[in-house]
């Protein structure tokens, strides 16, 4: 890479590494090994950026995030801070995407462990990603970049397909309203029969008492 590409995109890394260091845990072996390989690539980066060899070093830091436990909400955090980045260069400009993808990927197989038993969770989750792809495909679309948009196409396909396949057998949610405020042990028992599901209604609507039920709010279909 030449140098003005370098000196441009050595920032861009900097600074995604150091948002993807305040997920780091503070303890145990794995945090460790996150915080010691982070702090290696920027300790070097210049040189990995001159030498074109900063792709590896870079892939090992997202999977050791991946490792330690990190979620969806807090890569997209990371993904933010780089995609906040607007290089000039052609070498930065391919960094910077480059630090956008690995975090789709790593995304992408947070979600493929994830357990959900919420549809309105699927249903969050499916919006953070869709725009998340939808940025970046974007941008690749005008750099006409035929090879790396239908790698980014593919991934967000097969996320879409598994968020799709997840959700179907979990039951819908639906709105409720009453004329009057009503203690969830009263909305259980007209909307289920049961009684016995008004934790349910109350966590699910944070209900703040549950003697005193907002007259609408959302519940499972079943």
């Amino acid at each position: 890479m030449f140098k003005g590409d370098v000196d441009e995109a050595a920032p861009i890394v900097n600074a995604t590494l150091a948002a993807l260091l305040t997920w780091a845990p503070t303890r145990g072996r794995e945090g460790a090994d996150l915080r010691a390989a982070i702090n290696d690539v920027r300790a070097n980066v210049l040189e990995l950026l001159h030498n074109d060899a900063i792709g590896p070093p870079l892939a090992e830091c997202f999977q050791l995030a991946q490792t330690t436990g990190v979620s969806m909400e807090q890569i997209e955090s990371v993904r933010t801070t780089a995609a906040a980045k607007i290089p000039i260069t052609v070498g930065a400009i391919m960094v910077r995407d480059s630090l956008i993808q690995l975090c789709l990927v790593t995304q992408a197989r947070i979600l493929a462990a994830m357990e959900f038993g919420s549809r309105e969770d699927v249903d969050r989750i499916r919006a953070m990603l869709n725009a998340s792809f939808q940025s970046i495909e974007e941008v690749l679309t005008d750099r006409m970049d035929s090879m790396t948009y239908r790698a980014v196409i593919e991934l967000h396909a097969a996320v879409s397909f598994f968020l799709v396949e997840t959700a179907r057998p979990l039951p819908r949610m639906l709105n409720f309203r009453f004329n009057l405020p009503l203690p969830t042990l009263a909305i259980a028992q007209k909307l289920y029969h049961d009684a016995g599901r008004a934790d349910e209604l109350r966590v699910e609507n944070k209900v703040v008492h549950p003697a005193f039920c907002r007259r609408s709010g959302r519940a499972l279909s079943n």
